[in-house]
């Protein structure tokens, strides 16, 4: 269990503030607005972001409408696979445990309202683009931040790939001097 513990402890802790987060949102938007009720308190700002009270019974950008038994099933599979994958990724590789941790939580965010409440509950409403909510965010940036820690593993890798050929040739050209 301790190792458990230590192995999945920022996937857990992350995971659960993601959850706790997202769900505590939700519940506020459900209890104090009507489905489609919009609010701003800042009407200046109203124009382009508000707070309304929508249900998704599909996926992002609104796709796969009506499609909660699937999206029940792929978002378990992604769940599980993202927990998988965690168990591979090394340790001090704190970048990338963080972005999976983050999916995993918005994953199962999402999940909850699906087997809950059979749609998910969405109300950040930013300009034109899809209304989506902290669960989906997370998803978002998790995956944001997994592209930039693998793109910043391979520029490792290439700078010790490069340094080490570099060292090569110089051990090589002082053999032929000598």
């Amino acid at each position: 269990m301790k190792n458990i513990l230590k192995t999945n402890g920022l996937l857990i802790g992350v995971a659960t503030l993601v959850v706790f987060f997202d769900q505590l949102t939700k519940t506020l938007v459900r209890q104090h607005l009507t489905l489609g009720e919009s609010w701003m308190p800042l009407k200046w700002l109203e124009p382009f972001a508000r707070i309304v009270h929508w249900h998704n019974t599909g996926a992002a950008f609104g796709i796969f409408q009506n499609g909660n038994l699937v999206l029940k099933v792929l978002s378990m599979v992604i769940a599980i696979a993202i927990l998988v994958y965690f168990q591979k990724v090394d340790r001090k590789d704190t970048l990338a445990r963080v972005a999976l941790s983050m999916q995993f939580g918005g994953a199962l965010g999402n999940l909850a309202d699906r087997f809950k409440l059979g749609h998910v509950t969405d109300f950040i409403s930013i300009g034109t683009f899809p209304v989506f909510n902290v669960a989906d965010a997370n998803v978002t940036v998790g995956v944001a931040l997994l592209v930039l820690a693998i793109i910043l593993q391979e520029r490792k890798a290439t700078r010790s790939l490069e340094a080490t050929s570099a060292a090569e040739v110089e051990k090589n050209g002082e053999q032929s001097k000598g």
